[in-house]
């Protein structure tokens, strides 16, 4: 975010105000009603995916809602309903192949710029938070396709590419090292069981 808010925001851009909306494809998710969990099948994302990953409490769909759903590793997602303070955000996807659930955008950059797109939607964060604010309802609050048309950013296709291109390595980095500790979750979640029913014996080993 620092690298962001030097190029962007220390030295305003002379590029054209442009909405948010049209820096992306903003693909909202599924709706799914309980008949359609099954026991298999693809894994449901929601907020409590997006933030802790996919557990045993995960939902599953096992039919057929259209590809425009389905959602993959990178995918850049943003949640747009919720409490404003714990579930307006966005996330890049590292759980593989997956259906999104309604309320979250499945973000596709127009221009290949990924990376630019997810740290600038993560510098709205604050303002995200805010609108769901003043929407808030019975604790929950959500940001419309009506608020990413009226907010702007300026667009400067030459500088932002420049930006994309110097921040790729960092941000593959950042994504590698959430793959490594999905591995590493996952590794822990099957061992400590074994471990600790003592159907792994570590009673020989040293330190």
């Amino acid at each position: 975010m620092a690298l962001f808010a030097e190029t962007f925001l220390t030295y305003p851009s002379e590029g054209e105000p442009t909405p948010l909306y049209d820096f992306a494809d903003y693909i909202n998710g599924a709706a799914f009603k309980p008949a359609d969990y099954s026991e298999d099948g693809l894994p449901i994302i929601k907020i409590a995916e997006l933030k802790n990953g996919i557990t045993d409490s995960t939902q599953r769909y096992n039919g057929d809602k259209g590809e425009k759903y389905i959602i993959h590793d990178k995918d850049i997602l943003f949640s747009w309903s919720g409490n404003p303070d714990t579930s307006i955000d966005i996330f890049i996807w590292c759980g593989g192949k997956a259906i999104l659930n309604q309320h979250t955008f499945n973000v596709k950059s127009k221009e290949g710029m990924r990376w630019f797109i997810y740290l600038m939607l993560k510098c709205f964060k604050p303002q995200f938070s805010q609108i769901a604010s003043n929407k808030q309802t019975t604790g929950l609050g959500h940001v419309t396709a009506a608020d990413l048309k009226r907010l702007t950013f300026p667009y400067d296709r030459e500088q932002i590419l420049s930006f994309e291109e110097a921040v790729s390595p960092f941000m593959e980095s950042m994504y590698n090292n959430m793959l490594e500790n999905r591995r590493l979750a996952s590794l822990r979640d099957a061992l400590l069981p074994r471990l600790m029913s003592g159907e792994i014996d570590v009673s020989s080993v040293t330190l």
